[in-house]
């Protein structure tokens, strides 16, 4: 059985992306390490201190000892310390939003990013732009920070969180052909951003367990051709 460990910096997703792993990789190993003092810190600081890097390599390293055949970074907000880590750690890291990056930029010219914190904004407009880079694409990002959601979430006030994405991305809609939501805990949010929108709204939980499902095919094809 191939296991997937899945590394989270906050509570939120861990239930909702068990429910995809269900559906896509039922017959697979799945493991979570929850540290939800690493997203506190990063909050805190307005970037990634080095202690928060320090722990998730310890968490890449522990996830080795697990028997991972692929580890799932779950938070954008810390996606370039798994860039980094990547060449250290003898096993695949995926990120949960390369996929979604990806998908945007091949299909879609006017970017709209849409975060609640400035800590996961950044990094996602770094990454879709690397993916425009590597696939030779231009493309036009437009940065959508709902202020007070994350705050609001975090007190207990969901409806409050749910009004003001709807109001950044409405603000967003008209220079966007597209909506990104850089947060995977945000992917509740996917149909009613559409809806509202009338944009097409991509979120990254689905696309980064096909990402891990197409990593895990690969090394199966591989132990079998060797």
């Amino acid at each position: 059985m191939q296991t997937v460990v899945a590394i989270y910096t906050g509570q939120g997703l861990a239930d909702p992306l068990k429910k995809v792993f269900q559906e896509m990789l039922p017959d697979i190993r799945l493991v979570n390490i929850i540290d939800d003092s690493l997203i506190g810190d990063v909050v805190r600081a307005g970037h990634i201190p080095e202690v928060v890097s320090r722990h998730l390599v310890q968490y890449y390293r522990h996830a080795e000892e697990l028997g991972a055949d692929v580890i799932l970074n779950t938070c954008s907000s810390v996606g370039d310390v798994a860039d980094e880590a990547v060449e250290a750690i003898g096993i695949p890291i995926v990120r949960i939003d390369e996929w979604m990056a990806a998908k945007a930029v091949a299909g879609y010219t006017r970017i709209a990013v849409l975060a609640t914190l400035p800590s996961t904004l950044e990094p996602t407009l770094r990454l879709i732009q690397r993916k425009a880079d590597e696939a030779g694409r231009e493309v036009q990002l437009v940065s959508g920070l709902a202020e007070g959601a994350f705050d609001a979430l975090i007190s207990g006030k969901p409806e409050e969180h749910d009004r003001l994405l709807l109001e950044t991305a409405k603000r967003a809609t008209d220079d966007a052909d597209v909506l990104v939501l850089a947060q995977g805990s945000m992917a509740r949010m996917e149909q009613a951003l559409a809806e509202a929108t009338g944009k097409p709204v991509l979120s990254s939980p689905r696309f980064g367990v096909e990402h891990v499902k197409a990593v895990l095919e690969a090394a199966k094809e591989t132990k079998a051709g060797s």
